[in-house]
């Protein structure tokens, strides 16, 4: 499994950005696309994540970014996205994401491939 972040930036505070992951590999080894971000000195943080394979939307939105924050994915581009709406300063960071092969784990636990992450910088 391969996955490649980005559309990440420069925005104003309040603005919104769509963030892209192209996730390659077989169905098989993808139960879950989570969003994850790090901020310099702090820890990484997991912020939503989304059933890949499935005719539903299982998604899962952390406190930091619920109702802020848009996951979807589409299936037939091989494609998840995040969109994060009303941006802050505190929301920049490296956003990072991350294929569970086998579950959908709200605690952010279990991601075992990882992109290269794409920078996303909130400032006026």
């Amino acid at each position: 499994v391969q996955l490649q972040a980005f559309g990440g930036g420069l925005v104003q505070p309040g603005g919104s950005l769509r963030l892209s992951c192209l996730v390659s590999g077989p169905a098989s080894s993808i139960w879950a696309v989570g969003w994850f971000r790090q901020a310099s000195g702090k820890e990484r943080e997991f912020l939503s994540a989304i059933r890949w394979s499935d005719s539903g939307s299982i998604t899962y939105y952390s406190r930091s970014v619920k109702d802020r924050a848009t996951i979807s994915r589409d299936n037939a581009e091989s494609t998840c996205y995040l969109q994060i709406d009303s941006l802050k300063l505190e929301d920049t960071a490296i956003y990072y994401c991350a294929v569970n092969p086998s579950s959908f784990d709200m605690g952010g636990y279990g991601y075992d491939y990882w992109g290269q992450g794409t920078q996303v910088t909130v400032s006026s």
